[in-house]
């Protein structure tokens, strides 16, 4: 298979990593086109448009996105971007027919606040759909989960000795109001330890930051975030409250029961997780992303969704 996955911007870096780990791990071809980037975070790139293109649209250097829409077998949608893209001078509209085609959702404010909106949108038109979490199922009824991956074997990826001096808790949020970030603040000073809020940074620097820490703070919106998984392949300590229906679906994807993110509720209040955290040993969280989470088992559950399509 030929797939194509195309985005205005790339959603926390996910979409490269799924595109690099289809090339390594499968036999099929991935090519990602993104039209923007929040620079900050300077994500790696595959076909990046304002790469290619001047604003006046004058062509700048070779590029086969024409030969990808027309050859490509599927067209991988993420976010909101659809057929409407205009990449350079292209319309995705123009090259839509016969190709097989996925939405793939990630939790964008639109998209929660109005979920009947992409609902009735994609049942007019015949489309699969996919999330990034199993709570955006709630919103999204007929699409599938499809976990997201980080690349456990990847050096930014894996524990490292290096710690910073004092007990450390790390917290990346890209959204302060909507990843518990106050909620944190508040317990670490109660708890008496430190925490490194890790915001608007280089995404390489921020794993390595990450890697100092001795505990990784995602957030207490019932599900988990990229954060979450980060930080259990480097094998630290994760909190992060999961709902009963994310627990369950992780649950059957992870198989097995035991799920490794720690929940303040259950442990008497974060600030009281924190205590306990700050006298306990190195976790085994990197266990569960080999054993149970390798971003070859995602990828493999990914191409058995494309051929379904």
């Amino acid at each position: 298979m030929k797939i194509l996955m195309l985005t205005e911007n790339d959603p926390a870096g996910c979409a490269i990593l799924f595109r690099n780990a289809i090339e390594e791990y499968t036999e099929h071809s991935c090519r990602l086109i993104t039209q923007s980037e929040k620079s900050c975070y300077s994500f790696d790139k595959d076909i990046h448009i304002p790469d290619i293109y001047l604003d006046s649209g004058l062509h700048v250097k070779e590029s086969n996105i024409e030969e990808l829409l027309k050859t490509s077998d599927i067209f991988h949608f993420h976010i909101l971007s659809d057929e409407s893209m205009q990449l350079g001078p292209f319309k995705v509209a123009d090259y839509i027919k016969g190709k097989a085609i996925a939405h793939h959702h990630h939790g964008h404010p639109d998209f929660r606040k109005n979920p009947e909106k992409y609902r009735l949108k994609y049942r007019k038109l015949g489309r699969k759909m996919l999330v990034s979490t199993p709570d955006l199922l709630i919103g999204l009824p007929a699409a599938d989960w499809m976990p997201n991956l980080v690349p456990i074997m990847d050096p930014l990826y894996m524990p490292t000795e290096e710690r910073y001096p004092e007990f450390t808790v790390g917290h990346s949020p890209t959204r302060t109001d909507i990843k518990d970030t106050v909620t944190l603040l508040e317990a670490v000073h109660m708890a008496g330890v430190n925490v490194d809020i890790i915001m608007n940074t280089d995404h390489r620097e921020c794993l390595r930051r990450k890697q100092k820490c001795h505990v990784i703070f995602d957030h207490l919106q019932g599900y988990y975030g990229v954060s979450s998984l980060e930080g259990l392949s480097m094998g630290k300590w994760v909190i992060s409250e999961l709902s009963d229906l994310v627990a369950f679906f992780v649950m059957q994807f992870a198989e097995t029961e035991t799920l490794p993110w720690l929940s303040p509720l259950r442990h008497g209040g974060l600030s009281h997780l924190l205590k306990l955290l700050e006298r306990a040993g190195t976790s085994l969280n990197r266990n569960f992303m080999v054993n149970h989470w390798s971003d070859k088992k995602v990828v493999s559950r990914l191409i058995k969704f494309y051929e379904g399509l």
